[in-house]
């Protein structure tokens, strides 16, 4: 298809979800992508994390051919292989527990709410975080801190009370008899990069054990290396009841997970929850390639070197350049608030062959590959810096 042949099909045929960039892109490779008429550009946003080993990374398209030719799919009533393997894995990297397999984040959260209140026996209140994101249905979007995502789907289900992110005292204000679960992100990607103080969260796991209440963390965006680690919690010094993965997990196949605490995990009995695709032998098997990759090809080492090297480039130019406002994160995932709004930004830097993105109207976010060198920071960075002194003037 033509470049204006894939817009009106598009136009015609697909429900206007999404906000679309005018791009079409055919082929990506490591930290590159290529559009339909050839181009190449840095991707320092691949899928909202999707993307930490890169695009076609060769562990994880060896995984798929091997997998393709023998099994793609059984039900979940039968045993196979990369399932046990992975759920194995996924546990050596974590803490003692059990996992549940889905399709997506949204569902590893919804599995999760299900979860706390089958373990709450009339208990069924979660506390959440304004800012916070974990997903799109209809519980998710209940649970998010973010009335924009909420507008014209009420009645919401109810048993979510959302409180500030960082504030021990309004989580304590918030607790009621009916209280089952607290939850959140410690870094709220959609929420414009915000990071959980660490006394913060290590009071909410002294509540949570005082009160006989789950700490479920969403993994999400942050899991699987994102952050220099392989999960985000390991930052903190805690370990929590449940975590929820997916997007970077299969590395590009769609998967989620609900890691339980293994003393609790048996509450979900036969018939009480299920996800036909879940965990089926292509996407488990491919998962295993990406944790393989990350242990064998030293990720998490070059991730937490990379995350040296790119705040200081990005702290310089926040010291010479007025537009920038505060840079955070953790790891390589990275917000640069702005004094101007992004959107422009973002535009200006694809237009240059840097692939960027904008949340919260002013906060970029800066997502790149875990293998990410030196030499492609200096890349990304020299368009953004050249970007945003054009827009000083």
């Amino acid at each position: 298809m033509k470049l204006n042949e894939v817009f009106d099909s598009y136009k015609k045929n697909i429900v206007p979800s999404y906000s679309k960039v005018p791009l079409v892109f055919t082929k990506g490779k490591g930290s590159y992508l290529w559009d339909i008429r050839g181009k190449k550009y840095l991707d320092f946003f691949p899928g909202w994390g999707v993307g930490n080993l890169g695009h076609c990374h060769p562990k994880v398209m060896q995984a798929v051919r091997e997998q393709v030719s023998k099994l793609i799919f059984i039900p979940n009533n039968y045993y196979h292989i990369p399932q046990a393997k992975l759920a194995r894995e996924v546990i050596r990297c974590s803490f003692p527990a059990k996992v549940f397999f889905c399709n997506s984040g949204a569902e590893a959260n919804e599995a999760a709410i299900k979860f706390s209140r089958k373990f709450g026996c009339g208990r069924y209140e979660i506390v959440t975080f304004e800012n916070s994101f974990h997903g799109r249905t209809l519980a998710a979007l209940a649970a998010t801190g973010q009335k924009k995502y909420q507008e014209g789907f009420a009645p919401l289900p109810e048993g979510f009370k959302c409180v500030r992110f960082n504030d021990i005292e309004a989580v304590k204000s918030a607790l009621v008899p009916k209280t089952v679960a607290i939850m959140l992100e410690l870094v709220q990607g959609e929420g414009g990069i915000n990071v959980a103080q660490k006394d913060f969260v290590r009071g909410l796991r002294k509540i949570c054990d005082e009160k006989k209440l789950l700490l479920i963390i969403d993994e999400v965006q942050t899991g699987i290396g994102r952050t220099g680690k392989f999960f985000c919690y390991e930052h903190y010094g805690i370990i929590p009841d449940i975590i929820t993965l997916a997007k970077a997990s299969g590395g590009g196949l769609p998967i989620g997970m609900m890691v339980v605490r293994r003393e609790i995990s048996d509450i979900l009995g036969p018939g009480m929850h299920a996800s036909t695709f879940g965990g089926s032998p292509l996407v488990t098997n491919t998962a295993l390639a990406v944790f393989k990759a990350i242990d064998k090809d030293k990720l998490l080492q070059n991730a937490s070197a990379m995350s040296d090297y790119l705040f200081s480039r990005l702290n310089r130019l926040k010291d010479e350049c007025l537009l920038v406002k505060e840079v955070r994160g953790i790891g390589l995932m990275i917000g640069v608030e702005l004094n101007i709004e992004g959107a422009s930004v973002v535009e200006q830097c694809a237009q240059k062959g840097v692939l960027l993105n904008c949340t919260h109207g002013n906060v970029l976010r800066i997502m790149p590959a875990l293998g990410v060198s030196k030499k492609e920071i200096d890349k990304a960075m020299g368009v953004l810096e050249s970007v945003l002194r054009g827009n000083e003037k």
